[in-house]
């Protein structure tokens, strides 16, 4: 088992974890920053992740897998923080100022002004949409992983990165 670094994983939870966290950890901060919007609540839905692997390590089936568990952790935990804050949004009172969320990514990733663009066009997808279009062009999943990672089929895949691709195109043209 390999940690994304060439070498291989050990088989005891914690070295396995700590050679993970060492190697994708900020890949999946900002996998989960693209999907929640702030940088606080993508470093806890990570962490979240990596406490989960930690506690289920004897139970995984093939370590191989693990970067890929880690992946569909923080993709679903991502989902529950933005229905969380739904709900919170639903039953807060009329009065109550609303409180919007912070920029979508740090600083050191949204250097140019177009990256700052493309991340609210972004922000205005669908769900699913936005889902696939991170995996597949932030983490360079194939078809076949995005589909795993999200349960779904690879024509599902194929039907939401086409429609996604497409209204970001409207969208950036728009801005332009």
């Amino acid at each position: 088992m390999t940690s994304g670094t060439d070498r291989p994983l050990r088989w005891d939870a914690d070295t396995a974890v700590e050679e993970l966290y060492a190697a994708h950890y900020r890949r999946l901060v900002r996998l989960s920053v693209l999907l929640v919007r702030d940088v606080e609540s993508a470093e806890e839905v990570v962490q979240d992740a990596f406490v989960a692997l930690h506690g289920r390590w004897r139970r995984l089936r093939d370590p191989e897998l693990a970067l890929a568990y880690l992946r569909q952790a923080v993709v679903n935990r991502s989902r529950s923080v933005l229905r969380h804050r739904g709900v919170r949004r639903r039953h807060a009172d009329a009065e109550r100022p609303v409180v919007r969320d912070h920029p979508g990514a740090d600083e050191t990733a949204l250097a140019t002004e177009r990256r700052a663009a493309l991340l609210d066009a972004l922000r205005v997808l669908p769900d699913r949409q936005r889902e696939v279009l991170a995996l597949r062009y932030y983490l360079d999943l194939s078809e076949a992983e995005i589909a795993s990672t999200l349960g779904i089929s690879r024509g599902a895949v194929k039907s939401h990165a086409s429609r996604g691709v497409a209204a970001l195109r409207t969208l950036m043209e728009d801005d332009s």
